[in-house]
């Protein structure tokens, strides 16, 4: 089954996916060895990610391992029509397309999970969340799953919490091969990747205010700085601003950020970042994006109600008028920037992101008998595993440790 605009599609998608094929060794690996060994026979597994080349790899690799395999996109506006078409040409059951109303991502999330998986791959819980909500049923199904984002697993910490996670989930973004290397430098490239084909405008002596100082932020900054910019960043937490001072940078509340902006990109995981009453003081012509998970950082809300006009600038670029011949310019809807305006992050970073995916889900499987802990930390020989692997791949050759040394460690 397959849900895309064009089916004939599939070949510009097929040589996409080739081209991370080629770039990720480490998936290259795990596929050869689950072809042979099967980890995943007759096991169905659930996909919410965005929809592109680098996730596409990692649905063949599982594929390859013996799943049967369900995919989802978990934007609106990341899928790739021509890759989900080369995907469900490959036999695999793909259900997307790019620009979908959210009436039809929700159903799109119910007619995968409506094949009673057991393992569950999300980006951002929704597939989580709809299992516990409107489709209990299914829940029976579920050995376990793995969570890929920061927001994912918030959501998840919050079920937890109030007892109300049903079945095992690992903290694919807690692992240190995947948030130390994905998270800030994934994120870093990829969002100045997407703000600067979308506007194709300079960097170099702008201001730039990042909100949020976390993985994601230090990479989206440090990635500012490089090209040039005089980086601002704003923080809730004060240890997070002291590493932003350290490290050089601009601190100061996102009120008195917004009268100097020249660029703003939210990357917090939470709520009502930036504001209308911020947006008030903005400067005639700041643009606006966020590369947190979800449109919520940026209140679209009240630029939509309270635009005198807009204008669709160039594609993926609106303006606002918020008052008379003063226009705020948001990316990408306020949607992820690095994907609603870009690619995402770079095959060789996601190379490791989507092995310890795709270990995890093993892991899962192996022992679902032996866990009774709701959330689950990337097993330490499973990041090692990767590290290694990553260092092979590399060329790269680290010293080991003496039986003294372990010794004299331990004492």
């Amino acid at each position: 089954m397959y849900d895309i605009k064009d089916i004939n599609l599939y070949e510009s998608g097929e040589h996409k996916i080739d081209w991370v094929r080629k770039n990720c060794p480490l998936l290259r690996s795990l596929e050869e060895d689950f072809s042979k060994d099967k980890p995943l026979e007759g096991v169905r597994i659930a996909l919410s990610v965005h929809l592109e080349a680098k996730t596409a790899y990692l649905c063949k690799v599982l594929k390859a391992g013996g799943a049967e395999m369900y995919v989802t996109g978990s934007n609106p506006l990341t899928t790739q029509d021509d890759v989900a078409a080369a995907l469900a040409h490959d036999g695999l059951n793909v259900f997307a397309h790019y620009g979908c109303t959210m009436e039809d991502y929700d159903r799109y999330i119910k007619m995968v999970l409506d094949n009673n998986c057991n393992i569950i791959i999300d980006d951002g819980g929704d597939l989580v969340t709809m299992l516990h909500t409107s489709m209990r049923d299914k829940l029976q199904y579920v050995v376990g799953g793995c969570e890929e984002t920061t927001t994912g697993i918030i959501r998840l910490q919050g079920m937890a919490k109030e007892d109300k996670l049903e079945f095992p989930m690992v903290m694919v973004n807690d692992a240190d091969c995947k948030h130390l290397f994905d998270n800030r430098y994934g994120t870093g490239q990829s969002v100045w990747d997407g703000i600067n084909r979308t506007t194709n405008l300079i960097v170099a002596g702008k201001r730039v205010v990042v909100a949020g100082y976390g993985w994601c932020g230090k990479g989206t900054a440090m990635r500012a700085k490089g090209l040039g910019a005089k980086v601002i960043v704003t923080e809730v937490d004060p240890v997070k601003a002291i590493e932003a001072v350290m490290d050089g940078f601009e601190v100061m509340t996102m009120a008195e950020a917004a009268k100097v902006g020249d660029f703003f990109v939210t990357v917090t995981g939470c709520s009502g970042v930036i504001t209308g009453e911020h947006m008030k003081l903005m400067k005639d012509g700041a643009i606006l994006c966020n590369a947190g998970h979800f449109d919520v950082e940026i209140d679209m809300a009240f630029l939509k109600e309270n635009a005198l006009s807009t204008i669709d600038q160039r594609h993926n670029i609106v303006g606002y008028e918020v008052t008379p011949g003063k226009f705020l310019y948001v990316l990408g809807e306020g949607r992820l920037v690095n994907l609603a305006c870009g690619d995402g992050h770079p095959a060789e970073i996601m190379d490791m992101s989507f092995a310890i995916q795709a270990l995890s889900a093993k892991y899962l499987l192996e022992h679902k008998d032996d866990i009774t802990d709701k959330l689950i930390v990337v097993p330490r020989e499973v990041d090692l595993e990767v590290a290694n692997r990553k260092l092979s791949f590399l060329g790269i050759e680290i010293d080991t440790l003496t039986e003294e040394q372990r010794a004299y460690l331990n004492m």
